[in-house]
């Protein structure tokens, strides 16, 4: 399949597949996405203590650099595992101009690190301060996934319905409810109503949010206690 790269309206870089006529991340902003839906959507929630978060959809790293970032500067220790079955190719990765847009260029190593480090290995970040964030990445098939109430937040970041509809069912869903810990939240950036009826069908209850720049709305499922 066709791939390529596309400069999106903040500045920051997405990888593009045109026969599908679909991105990694928003065309109108892939930095703003990210951190409208996954931290101030997501991982705010969780504001000083330590989390653990499950990706569905690693691609990029964008969604694991940008929390890394939140992480040193918040001083919370992160475990962050992200879930691919098709990683993105090195020479790919280079062309990512997520530190220098970040103004992290002191950071260019770590993300270079999560992207060369070795699937199924956890490799560990560790601040100044002492503050550690753990990343391994699994390559595997979104319905392979069978953790147990390990996480308290997912990042679902799957390719979007209109392609992959598949990605989206009750039968992943029920997949992410049981991965999370009670009380666990999982946040995306859909808002179609056959993802909130799956969501629902689950378990979760869902609420509708304000969408980042070029969407409408979004989703913000949890888990009862």
């Amino acid at each position: 399949m066709r791939r390529e790269i596309l400069k999106t309206s903040d500045g920051s870089t997405t990888i593009h597949l045109p026969d599908w006529d679909e991105s990694y991340h928003s065309k109108h902003g892939a930095i703003q996405e990210a951190q409208h839906v996954f931290i101030r959507n997501g991982l705010s929630l969780f504001e000083a203590k330590p989390v653990a978060i499950l990706e569905i959809g690693f691609g990029t790293g964008l969604n694991a650099f940008i929390t890394f970032l939140e992480s040193r500067q918040k001083k919370q220790p992160i475990e962050y595992v992200g879930v691919e079955a098709y990683p993105v190719a090195a020479d790919e990765v280079l062309l990512m101009n997520y530190p220098e847009q970040l103004k992290a260029d002191d950071q260019m190593q770590v993300f270079a690190q999560m992207h060369q480090h070795p699937w199924e290995v956890p490799v560990v970040f560790e601040t100044s301060d002492g503050t550690n964030f753990t990343l391994t990445k699994r390559k595997q098939f979104f319905h392979e996934i069978n953790d147990n109430q390990r996480f308290d937040l997912v990042y679902f970041d799957a390719f979007g319905y209109r392609v992959q509809p598949e990605l989206w069912s009750q039968e992943i869903f029920e997949k992410m409810f049981a991965a999370l810990k009670p009380g666990g939240i999982l946040v995306t950036y859909a808002a179609r109503g056959v993802i909130k009826r799956n969501m629902m069908a689950a378990g979760f209850t869902v609420e509708k949010l304000a969408g980042p720049p070029g969407k409408r709305e979004m989703f913000r499922a949890t888990k009862g206690r």
